[in-house]
């Protein structure tokens, strides 16, 4: 049965998060409360790790969720059942008559995703962010030390002679400060 629900959640996380795999937060996030399958914390380590390794965000998150919910099979469910509505939407749209793909309803269709990806991306944007600086709501507490440290990190890498580096020299940074002052 956790088989099917697994499959029938990422379906829909790949059917309607449009916009990458940050889109998928909000249905992550959502699944969190319906399942219980990980907590909103464990969602904030999936995304850290995810943005952290190579491989698109939306399957990392997906074959973690999946493991954590259901060990190795639960993971192989979740990640292809994430990726099989991708795969069965431009399998179609290849077969498609350029007609098709010139079509001003088809073209009006794709502007009008554009908000909506837009959307799902903020969404993300405000719950990593309220989980980042005060571990729940953004309008709850938020830890002081962790607002410091974004705000400075923030500035450090908008620094122009800093802006050439390697983007893992900053997350070892805050590796490093996260242990070091248990943000």
């Amino acid at each position: 049965m956790i088989y099917l629900q697994l499959f029938y959640e990422f379906f829909k996380t790949g059917l309607f998060a449009v916009g990458g795999g940050l889109a998928t937060i909000p249905f992550l996030s959502a699944m969190t409360d319906k399942y219980g399958w990980f907590t909103q914390a464990q969602l904030a380590d999936m995304i850290a790790v995810a943005e952290s390794t190579p491989g698109p965000i939306g399957i990392n998150t997906a074959t973690f969720a999946g493991y954590n919910a259901a060990g190795i099979p639960g993971a192989i469910t979740a990640t292809l059942s994430l990726v099989l509505p991708s795969y069965i939407i431009i399998l179609a749209i290849s077969k498609a008559p350029q007609s098709f793909r010139d079509n001003k309803y088809v073209n009006d269709a794709f502007f009008g995703l554009r908000p909506a990806a837009t959307g799902l991306i903020a969404a993300a944007c405000y719950s990593v962010m309220a989980i980042a600086l005060s571990g729940g709501t953004l309008f709850g507490c938020i830890d002081l030390k962790r607002l410091i440290f974004f705000a400075l990190l923030l500035a450090v890498t908008n620094i122009k002679r800093l802006k050439g580096l390697h983007p893992v020299i900053f997350i070892a940074i805050a590796a490093a400060a996260g242990i070091a002052f248990r943000l």
